[in-house]
């Protein structure tokens, strides 16, 4: 029997009523809710998930400052543009894309952001909290992760969820967020990444197994126990010359392989990638509530 396939959009689309309730109760009080983006260089993935961040906000009600730099604009002036931002009243939140440029430090970025305004959650600040277990606005792909899961019928509560990766925007994050003492979280909590040995010994036990090592295929079929969860957070562009754009969007999983295995399964695309636009608004308006004061939501 063919696995349930976890499709992003409606989760989404729950998550965006949720946040047009909050947007009208700012908009009594005169505010809209800005994001700031900002972009160095063109990576394609960059260019397109701007593309759908920008469009989800504007359908929302939320404004969006873009400011697109060159691939060859110095550190300096990264932080120059983000020191006004940090300033500017009109913007309640700040992205800035990842990657960046090998010159520009990521590190030094981050901690640039004044953290009320930093949508992405990875500020130390946010990363602290969250650990502690009082996060202040979590990374917007681990959230995303933890929402379609509960919101699919799927909540970890009581699982073995195996991460498969360790980066600082999925694996880490979700690991600490699956680890929370309270209703949807309390998960055994497995992260593996490229120094362990025999991955496959780990990814068999897994009730929920995610995948975010981004690099396409790298999970297989006889990986996956018979009824498990498997949540796919990778985006590869692979080469395919028939394809108008010349490259093909594939996960880190062999999802034609695994759908026949398993009990559910993103698709890649539009398994993650639109409740991780979803949340990063949710992050928007939550900072924007919270530098009014008003109370936020859970």
């Amino acid at each position: 029997m063919a696995a349930t396939l976890l499709w992003g959009k409606p989760v989404a689309e729950e998550i965006y009523a949720e946040l047009r309730a909050r947007l009208q109760r700012l908009a009594l009080r005169g505010v809209i809710p800005g994001l700031a983006v900002v972009r160095v260089g063109e990576a394609p993935a960059s260019s397109a998930y701007t593309r759908q961040e920008e469009g989800a906000a504007q359908r929302l009600g939320v404004r969006v400052h873009t400011h697109a730099l060159p691939s060859d604009a110095s550190e300096q002036e990264v932080l120059d543009l983000i020191a006004r931002l940090n300033e500017a009243p009109e913007v309640h939140g700040i992205l800035v894309h990842q990657p960046l440029p090998p010159h520009i430090s990521a590190v030094r970025v981050s901690e640039a952001l004044d953290p009320r305004k930093d949508v992405e959650g990875l500020h130390p600040w946010h990363m602290g909290r969250l650990l502690l277990g009082e996060p202040y606005l979590v990374p917007c792909t681990a959230h995303a992760v933890w929402q379609l899961l509960v919101r699919s019928g799927y909540p970890p509560e009581g699982k073995h969820v195996v991460v498969c990766g360790r980066s600082n925007t999925v694996g880490k994050p979700l690991a600490a967020l699956l680890l929370q003492k309270k209703p949807g979280a309390n998960a055994t909590v497995t992260v593996c990444h490229t120094g362990t040995l025999d991955l496959a010994r780990f990814t068999r036990q897994a009730d929920i197994l995610v995948v975010a090592v981004g690099a396409p295929r790298a999970v297989t079929a006889d990986m996956v126990r018979e009824g498990a969860v498997v949540v796919d957070v990778g985006v590869n562009y692979v080469a395919d010359p028939t394809m108008r754009t010349g490259f093909r969007l594939m996960g880190d999983t062999d999802f034609e392989a695994l759908r026949e295995k398993v009990e559910a399964i993103t698709p890649v695309p539009g398994g993650v990638g639109p409740v991780t636009v979803a949340m990063l608004l949710w992050n928007v308006v939550a900072a924007c509530e919270a530098q009014l004061s008003l109370p936020r939501e859970p």
